[in-house]
Order: C-alpha cells, then structure tokens, then sequence
C-alpha cells in the first residue's frame, strides 16, 4: 500500500504598488519582500524587487508614482505562516546618502479576487534628543533591511 504524499495548494499574487503619499520627501524608490511562515516555498516569480525612482507630482495631491509589478506564486501544505509583503521606501538625505523614509507590511488577502491595499507607514526614529543630534552630527541614520524570507535560515 502506497503512502499518500500530502496534498499543496498554491496561492498566486498578481499586483503592482502604484502610489505613495509622502508629502515632505522627494525622490524616493520602494523595496519589496515577502515573508512568510516554514511550510511556504515560493514556486515562481520574484520573492523582492526595487523600483525605479520617482518624483512627486506636481499637483496639489504630490503623488509619488511606481507602478511597480509584482508576480509570484507560493505552494505550502497548510495556511500557518501565510504571505505578507514588507515594503521599504528610501529617499536620500540631505548629505545625498540613502535612508529609509518609511516601512510596512500587510498579510496578502486571503480571498481570491481584486484587492486594494493601503499600507501604514511607519519611520525610525531617535529616541533621545542626543541620540538625533548624534546621528546628524556623524551622518548617520537608521535604516531597514530587508526581511530575508524564513524559509532561507
């Protein structure tokens, strides 16, 4: 008797990161990455990209356009663990250099069909006045790296 090998199901993402709204920088580019639980393996596509630069438009709204695609497609055996895409905006700072202007993440949905997503943003900061005088004063700042998915350590 054969021993029944256990079944996959596949989860395929189709999509693009199309704007972003970040009215006091300019200039900025968006670093993707998935991450996701040990029982997921991705099957094909790009687990991460980074777009090109962009500048903001030049109406009241200041939309900083990418339309960046994303495809890949993920198998795994259970829904522990399931997808989400970290994104990372960097823009340079005043010395030229780049530095993270915000980062965020959002599970991808878990139902078949067209999704709109809006991600929050978030932006590393000092903690002590020191601490961001420091930082100026060395040219130095925080910044994010991104996630390597789980399944690579």
């Amino acid at each position: 008797m054969a021993t029944a090998s256990p079944s996959v199901f596949l989860l395929m993402v189709n999509g693009q990161v199309e704007s972003a709204q970040f009215p006091e920088y300019d200039d900025l580019y968006c670093k993707y990455c998935f991450v996701y639980g040990q029982d997921w393996a991705p099957t094909a596509g790009l687990e991460e990209g980074i777009s090109q630069i962009t500048s903001k438009s030049q109406d009241m709204r200041q939309v900083l356009v990418w339309n960046f695609p994303i495809e890949v497609t993920f198998k795994s055996t259970n829904p522990y663990g399931w997808p989400q895409i970290v994104l990372s905006v960097y823009g340079p700072d005043v010395f030229g250099n780049d530095v993270v202007r915000g980062y965020g993440a959002v599970h991808v949905p878990f139902s078949p069909g067209r999704h709109k997503r809006t991600i929050p943003m978030f932006v590393p900061e000092s903690t002590s006045k020191m601490q961001k005088f420091t930082s100026v004063c060395l040219v130095t700042s925080s910044y994010l790296q991104a996630a390597a998915p789980t399944g690579d350590k």
